[in-house]
């Protein structure tokens, strides 16, 4: 049956590019082939430099696959191929970065070790730092070679430096060590590594009923303070802020293990929450190679556009910086949104941005609530009783005006 759901038939995968999670050796064994076929070309009757063909990372090469027997639904990249070449002005340091980082990542191979995308940023500053400014460039290198050996970034010997935590009912076991309760973990939570291989040695157990995708590490630490999952069977997981491959490997795993639980995303109302969203639920286009192997059918829990214009006035909302306009945009122009939702939202003014209606979750977001209401009733009601005798004064109350000001 598990072949049965990856089979062609079934989803709409037959250009689908990916990058296989290899063994170091035959990792190796690719870069030396890489190598081999470069010095033949140089040692040829007509010697040339050849280019480096690359699997686009763009828009345009995305596709969308979606499961007839599973909700899973991602973004993955097409047979459409950019060059790096040392004989063109503008992909010339490209060219020379792509053989930079592949040289220091067999070496890491080699050495049977691991090593963070910083870590790799200040190897590659000592040695090359007329090839090497920016962390960014170190980044976008990673996914060139990932593109053009067509393995994981974790196969190449590079690891995430996970910013991830979870906690709520949840227990956590390594091999040969003791199990660790994730409820138990205080509200700082339990940190998730950055080694892939271990989080999927992991072995989990939960009588949680839902997971909880939590964009903001300040959102998460008070729900977790307030154990909140002692009300709410649930786990708690957060990036905090946009996803990195080891939180999204950990939840990936957990919708597996635990397939009968809804995921529910609770981000903020802004294009930067609903990108955050749609990159747990969809992949990345940055990433597309890879990193629809961790896409998962995450529902949309949080404000609405709806609640938004009951509860709080327009004068208080806050203007788009720059950052979240260009994030809308990209979003709105979307063919692959534009084609799994339909079009229900007209902006009038640039405070807000139509939200994929594929993530929107109405029966888990009444549920929670109600949950949470009976909950905060009964703790209420004794102190409310107790002061329906005292006289004071009503104070009125006023908008927070900014988000700085305001707390969960």
């Amino acid at each position: 049956m598990g072949e049965l759901f990856k089979s062609s038939i079934f989803f709409s995968d037959q250009h689908l590019c990916h990058a296989d999670i290899l063994p170091p050796s035959e990792v190796r064994a690719r870069i030396e082939v890489a190598v081999l076929n470069f010095l033949k070309n140089l040692n040829s009757t007509q010697p040339e430099i050849s280019d480096l063909p690359l699997i686009t990372r763009k828009m345009s090469n995305s596709r969308v696959s979606r499961g007839l027997l599973s909700d899973r639904t991602w973004i993955f990249l097409s047979h459409s191929f950019c060059t790096r070449s040392l004989m063109k002005e503008n992909t010339a340091k490209s060219f020379l970065r792509v053989w930079k980082v592949m040289e220091m990542c067999y070496q890491v191979l080699v050495q049977e070790k691991k090593v963070t995308q910083r870590e790799l940023f200040y190897k590659l500053l000592c040695d090359s730092p007329e090839y090497f400014a920016s962390q960014l460039q170190v980044n976008r290198t990673i996914q060139d070679l990932v593109a053009l050996l067509r393995c994981s970034r974790y196969s190449l010997g590079v690891m995430a430096s996970s910013r991830g935590v979870v906690a709520g009912r949840l227990l956590l076991q390594e091999p040969n060590q003791e199990a660790v309760d994730c409820a138990a973990c205080g509200f700082s939570g339990y940190a998730i590594s950055g080694d892939l291989n271990l989080l999927e040695t992991l072995v989990m157990k939960s009588d949680a009923r839902y997971i909880i995708v939590v964009e903001k590490h300040a959102i998460f630490q008070r729900l977790a303070e307030d154990r909140i999952f002692t009300l709410i069977p649930c786990i708690l997981i957060t990036a905090k802020g946009y996803p990195d491959i080891a939180t999204r490997f950990l939840l990936h795993r957990m919708s597996r293990q635990f397939s009968e639980m809804p995921i529910i995303g609770l981000v903020d109302w802004n294009p930067a929450g609903l990108a955050i969203l749609c990159t747990f639920k969809f992949g990345s286009i940055g990433m597309g190679l890879e990193a629809y192997q961790y896409a998962c059918n995450v529902r949309w829990l949080g404000l609405r556009k709806d609640d938004i214009e009951q509860l709080i006035p327009e004068e208080s909302l806050i203007p788009l910086k720059p950052r979240d306009l260009q994030i809308a945009k990209s979003m709105v122009s979307s063919e692959i949104l534009q084609k799994m939702t339909p079009v229900t939202y007209h902006p009038t003014h640039d405070q807000t941005v139509a939200p994929p209606a594929q993530v929107t979750t109405p029966e888990v977001k009444n549920i929670l609530p109600t949950q949470s209401y009976q909950h905060a009733e009964e703790k209420v009601r004794p102190k409310r009783a107790a002061s329906d005798d005292l006289e004071t004064e009503p104070t009125p109350k006023h908008p927070r005006a900014s988000a700085s000001d305001t707390s969960f």
